[in-house]
């Protein structure tokens, strides 16, 4: 009976409650659905009690941001900078694609680029951005390449690293099977490659993002980038916080957008990590 007893308390000692991971599951993701709300609370209150000139607070910025960008500033300045980054990323996205298959599936042609690669990867891009304009003068082209000079990268790159890490057991069994080189590409080497893809092109959009602003500050005359530079020469506070807050909620947008197509370009792996997970 004693041995019993003893044998249940151990058991009682080492069984986890269950009651403490749900709770810290509910804290988490209170922490998480509340925490903007939470901070634009404090925000709003430490304005109202210490305002600051150049830090206003939430409601003055909202204001700022209605006034500003709901009307003639959209079409002049948020679309085309909406059309030269959307251009910039799918320009960035098919040369990296195609550049690094390439360069990928071609040994030689791997090791002659690899320490230019280097160099260029080793760039900060905005560096670049006197330069390209100094050579290509000012203009909505030159801001385009400015986004590709520096987005392109982290896609070239991982597109280069997915294809060559291609599974060597797969490769033979695809030749076995006297599969043709196209029927091998786009069925064994791009959808073995595809996630480091994808991860490359998560890093290029905020890339992409910060190149089109930085560009836009150069001798433009429209644009998210040349705006708040304006407003920010003119003392325009408040509504230099709004074009930073449309900035941001670009940001959001499109890592939203990525969030959807890479769940159904990659549908497949994410199954394999749920079945390895299980």
């Amino acid at each position: 009976m004693w041995h019993e007893q003893q044998h249940d308390d151990a058991l009682d000692q080492r069984a986890p409650s269950p009651a403490g991971p749900l709770a810290l599951g509910a804290v988490e993701h209170l922490v998480r659905d509340r925490l903007p709300l939470i901070l634009l609370v404090i925000w709003g209150i430490w304005g109202t009690i210490s305002p600051q000139k150049f830090f206003p607070g939430p409601i003055a910025i909202i204001q700022a941001f209605i006034e500003t960008w709901i009307g003639p500033a959209f079409t002049a300045d948020v679309v085309p900078s909406v059309v030269r980054l959307v251009v910039g990323i799918v320009v960035s996205i098919l040369v990296g694609i195609v550049a690094g298959t390439v360069i990928g599936l071609v040994r030689w042609l791997r090791e002659l680029l690899e320490p230019t690669l280097e160099f260029f990867r080793a760039v900060p891009p905005p560096v670049l951005v006197p330069i390209l304009m100094l050579v290509f003068g000012p203009g909505d082209a030159t801001r385009v390449i400015v986004i590709v000079a520096g987005a392109v990268w982290p896609v070239l790159l991982n597109t280069i690293e997915g294809v060559r890490s291609t599974d060597s057991v797969m490769t033979e069994t695809a030749r076995s099977y006297a599969l043709t080189r196209v029927e091998r590409l786009r069925y064994l080497v791009l959808p073995s490659a595809s996630p480091r893809i994808m991860a490359g092109v998560r890093q290029s959009l905020s890339v992409a993002l910060i190149l089109m602003v930085i560009s836009e500050m150069f001798n433009n005359s429209s644009g998210l980038g040349y705006r708040i530079t304006y407003f920010q020469t003119n003392y325009l506070i408040a509504e230099m916080w709004s074009g930073i807050l449309l900035l941001g909620l670009m940001g959001i947008l499109l890592a939203a957008i990525f969030g959807f197509v890479e769940r159904r370009v990659l549908r497949w792996y994410h199954g394999i990590k749920e079945v390895e997970r299980a």
